[in-house]
């Protein structure tokens, strides 16, 4: 996964349409409906800057937010300091997690896991999830669908403007369906002229069998599949899958 640092500038601004309260609400649905209490530990993998971190701390649950940028992370600490919530930001990467104890849950959403660097690295992430897992805790992610990465994304093009950057977003559509991007960011200086910076990193698609296979692969039981923010079946098109799975392993102490 990329650094994104210079992507951690603006990704709070360029993600302003994103409902993380509505989204921190489904997903702690989720987290009930499966029998995690609202106390319990949950770990948020690729956090980035923390806002759902933030929103499900809210809630009650006892946070911990993981992610491999530093700088995504520096903006979660003052997102969190903002909000008043007490959550520990750890820097460390999905394939690379070493916490201090186990956890009831996990989390990991808006496409986490297509951004991670190919099958290996998600089946790292998988087995990393399931060794800090207490027996029978909760993994809940989401991942993007090869119908979005083929049709929505493909190699297609991207506008954004916001009160702090002028962004374009471009995509190429490889023949795996993975596709690679690359974000140019224009900021006004103040002094009649932008100053252009350049993010590049590559989303990863795969099907619901190749997930379900690293997952069972990684002690984990898919307990339902659904399509983003609701508690429908995917369809043909839906471009986000949200998947629910129970850790099987068991453990001799704390792992």
């Amino acid at each position: 996964m990329s650094g994104y640092g210079v992507f951690s500038q603006f990704y709070d601004s360029l993600t302003d349409n994103i409902d993380y309260k509505k989204r921190a609400g489904y997903i702690s649905t989720l987290l009930i409906r499966y029998g995690v209490k609202t106390h319990a530990d949950v770990l948020d993998i690729g956090c980035g800057t923390g806002k759902m971190t933030v929103e499900l701390s809210k809630l009650g649950y006892s946070m911990i937010g993981t992610d491999s940028s530093p700088d995504m992370l520096s903006q979660a600490g003052c997102n969190s300091s903002e909000s008043g919530e007490n959550i520990l930001f750890l820097c460390q990467g999905a394939e690379s997690l070493d916490l201090f104890g186990t956890v009831d849950a996990a989390v990991s959403t808006l496409d986490v896991m297509n951004h991670l660097d190919g099958k290996k690295s998600v089946q790292k992430a998988f087995d990393n999830a399931g060794l800090f897992m207490n027996p029978g805790g909760v993994l809940i992610f989401d991942i993007n669908t090869l119908y979005k990465h083929r049709n929505i994304l493909g190699n297609n093009t991207f506008v954004y403007e916001t009160d702090d950057v002028y962004c374009v977003w471009q995509n190429t559509l490889n023949d795996d369906s993975s596709v690679n991007i690359s974000l140019d960011f224009f900021e006004y200086d103040g002094d009649d002229c932008y100053i252009r910076s350049t993010e590049e990193f590559k989303e990863y698609a795969y099907s619901l069998e190749e997930i379900a296979e690293m997952l069972k692969t990684a002690e984990f039981e898919i307990i339902d599949i659904f399509d983003d923010m609701t508690f429908d079946k995917l369809k043909e098109d839906s471009q986000r899958a949200v998947i629910a799975a129970r850790y099987t392993g068991k453990k001799d102490g704390n792992g």
